[in-house]
């Protein structure tokens, strides 16, 4: 008897009686059930309002960090089962790598995103701080908080496992428990996911749960603060994001649907050309990887006339080569469907494409002689390429999407056309230009940026390190407009803003500063006796702040500096040139100014602060002429705790100072941040 599946809701597995049977994409045979219980929905959100919200909370986004660290590495030591498990979804080795450690992959970027470029408590500040009086005592500024609320995602069945992690990661960054709605056909795969996450114990309880089969009246009772994520079709989308209580209550909702993606192939391609192989090369990959069942799959091959039989001639080869079956059998290079009501809902659609315009170059319903014992009952379906000679004539290639390891070709004529082909599909999620010549790229990629997402540009000197047209990445964007849901995903940092609310502030400085958790020019300071370097990071205060005495700059300070640095510019040096310009006089080099600061500010002898790794936000305001006398104010801005330790196990923690270089006249004339990594008091001796 094939295992009931259970949601996993307020802390305890729900679901003991057999309901919906879900079959192997590549035997047919019954994998596991579905659970015939019902959900209490308000119990699911109460739990995550009243349990997880606090748990996560209790956190600050540097230590949330490190759990999506350790969850990281706790799923990457335990994929064998998922990769055994993920077989039944029709996925080979290389497809469920995409799944299961793009997942994994995911957390850990995330991670490291979390610990470089967010605060230590639950506030991040979005500046600059915008002076709203003439007096300097009222600014204004923008925070960025935790919505305080819940976030449900819904997801698609082709990645049961990276679907779930994309979305989780980034939200549990942001402070906000999730609801993780898997679609039911492959949900055998994410509910042995979290089974895992379970287990671990890493994560705060409330932080996730899984709802296996239908959402019920859940989305009933989210209100304002809540988020709600779908990946699927485009129809879908549609019919969730009018949802009565999503529109009464403003709930926001973000869409990533299917897409009708293409890949154009320059005209000044030939061929002979390198760049002709990497066309198609990467047409028929994405019409295999994952049997096609990808949002990002190129569905829309775009190729000037005059070369469509040699691209349909190639591709046709190399498909051909394309070994289909079950996945385990080796040489097997696709494996099947998701389910049998996929590989229907593909044949139908290939039908509606063929009755309008479009020709069958090879594969179709009828082709497929699926590898291996058992696959007779398997969803498998033949790599099938089409073509469409007049594609502006013809409105089902641009409309109708077969979701599964299908792309038609289509031919055009002048670049002009092209982009109106590609700007047929009414927003897409990622394009693809091929091309040797960077002036086609300046003239094609500004354009269809208006619908898309991502535009990716193959040649030969990117292909070497290429991810490819269909692999969403952490770090960029994924989402698209129009037809592609509207929405934005990932796109590193900005995917955990998405679930955090962005508030204007304004008041004095001071209360600014307090705020914030940072410093903010012309908020007061705290002057003390002792060297603020002399401070381990623990006992550094924000605001803590030193006005150093004053240098005087001279001609000599300028030749010398010139002399060390080979800087010889005009500026500096010659009398008569410098005269002719805007400040009328020899200056001294900006460069010069930062280490006289330096010099002014620093403590040189040994102690806490260890090592300066940078500036930011530099700006030399004023010139500073021979003659003029400097001084600098500075001043603690920010401290991140990123609960590292060094080899001696000594704590260390990142502070960035504010520094203001001013004149005899008290005018600034240089500003900028320092970066600096400052140990913690020394570990406890052993007892």
């Amino acid at each position: 008897m094939a295992p009931t599946l259970q949601s996993h809701i307020a802390g305890r597995w729900v679901g003991q009686d057999a309901a919906q049977p879900l079959c192997s994409a590549v035997s047919g045979q019954v994998v596991a059930h579905t659970h015939a219980e019902a959900i209490d929905f308000a119990e699911a959100v109460d739990h995550a309002r009243r349990v997880g919200l606090p748990n996560l909370l209790a956190l600050d986004f540097q230590q949330r960090a490190q759990r999506l660290k350790a969850l990281a590495k706790f799923l990457m030591e335990h994929k064998e089962p998922l990769y055994a498990i993920s077989g039944h979804t029709g996925a080979t080795r290389a497809d469920s790598w995409i799944d299961i450690e793009g997942g994994a992959g995911t957390l850990f970027a995330y991670a490291g995103l979390g610990s470089n470029e967010l605060p230590s408590g639950n506030v991040v500040h979005e500046g600059p701080v915008i002076p709203l009086g003439k007096k300097g005592g009222f600014a204004g500024t923008h925070i960025l908080v935790p919505r305080r609320g819940v976030a449900v995602h819904i997801n698609a069945f082709n990645f049961p496992v990276w679907g779930l992690l994309e979305k989780f990661a980034p939200s549990f960054l942001a402070g906000m428990p999730c609801i993780g709605k898997p679609a039911t056909a492959t949900s055998y795969v994410t509910e042995a996911a979290v089974r895992l996450i379970a287990e671990s114990g890493i994560l705060p309880e409330g932080a996730l749960q899984l709802v296996i089969g239908g959402t019920g009246d859940l989305l009933d009772r989210l209100n304002g603060q809540d988020v709600v994520t779908f990946t699927g079709s485009a129809d879908t989308a549609a019919r969730l994001r009018v949802h009565p209580n999503l529109v009464r209550n403003s709930v926001p909702f973000n869409a990533e649907a299917d897409s009708l993606n293409c890949a154009i192939l320059a005209p000044d391609v030939t061929p002979d050309d390198e760049e002709f192989d990497l066309f198609v090369k990467e047409v028929a990959r994405e019409m295999t990887v994952k049997a096609g069942q990808k949002c990002t799959a190129i569905r829309r091959a775009i190729v000037p006339r005059q070369h469509l039989e040699a691209v349909a001639e190639r591709l046709q080869a190399r498909l051909a080569k394309v070994v289909v079956g079950d996945p385990s059998v080796e040489g097997v290079r696709m494996g099947a469907l998701a389910s049998h009501a996929q590989q229907a809902d593909v044949a139908e659609r290939v039908a509606m494409l063929l009755a309008d315009g479009a020709e069958l170059v090879c594969g179709g319903v009828d082709a497929v002689r699926p590898v291996g014992e058992g696959t007779a009952g398997g969803a498998f379906f033949a790599p099938t390429l089409l073509l469409c000679r007049q594609p502006l004539a013809h409105d089902a290639v641009h409309d109708v999407e077969a979701f599964g390891p299908v792309s038609t070709l289509m031919a055009y004529d002048g670049i002009d056309e092209a982009l109106a082909l590609a700007a047929r599909g009414r927003g897409s999620l990622v394009a693809t230009l091929v091309t040797r010549d960077p002036q086609i790229a300046a003239r094609v990629i500004p354009e269809a940026a208006a619908l898309h997402g991502r535009l990716h540009i193959l040649d030969r000197e990117s292909a070497v390190e290429s991810t490819g047209h269909g692999s969403p990445l952490p770090v960029l964007k994924h989402g698209g407009p129009g037809r592609a849901g509207g929405g934005e995903e990932l796109g590193g940092v900005r995917a955990v803003k998405h679930y955090l609310q962005r508030t204007a502030v304004q008041g004095s400085p001071t209360m600014l500063a307090a705020v914030t958790g940072e410093h903010v020019r012309g908020a007061k300071v705290i002057e003390t006796e002792v060297h603020p370097f002399r401070r381990h990071f623990e006992e550094l205060q924000i605001g803590e702040s030193l006005l150093t005495h004053r240098r005087t700059v001279g001609e000599a300070d300028i030749v010398n500096f010139g002399g060390i640095s080979g800087d010889y510019f005009y500026m500096h040096f010659d009398e008569i040139a410098a005269k002719e310009t805007q400040f009328g006089q020899r200056i001294a080099h900006g460069y010069f100014v930062l280490s006289a600061a330096a010099g002014l500010f620093v403590s040189p002898a040994p102690g806490p602060v260890l090592a300066n790794y940078g500036l930011d936000t530099l700006r030399f305001v004023k010139p500073v002429a021979i003659g003029d006398t400097i001084r600098a104010r500075l001043t603690c801005k920010r401290k991140i705790d990123r609960n590292r330790v060094d080899p001696s196990g000594v704590g260390q923690g990142v502070v960035a100072w504010d520094v203001e270089v001013s004149n005899q006249h008290g005018e600034l004339v240089a500003s900028y941040d320092i970066l600096t990594l400052v140990a913690k008091k020394a570990k406890a001796a052993a007892v």
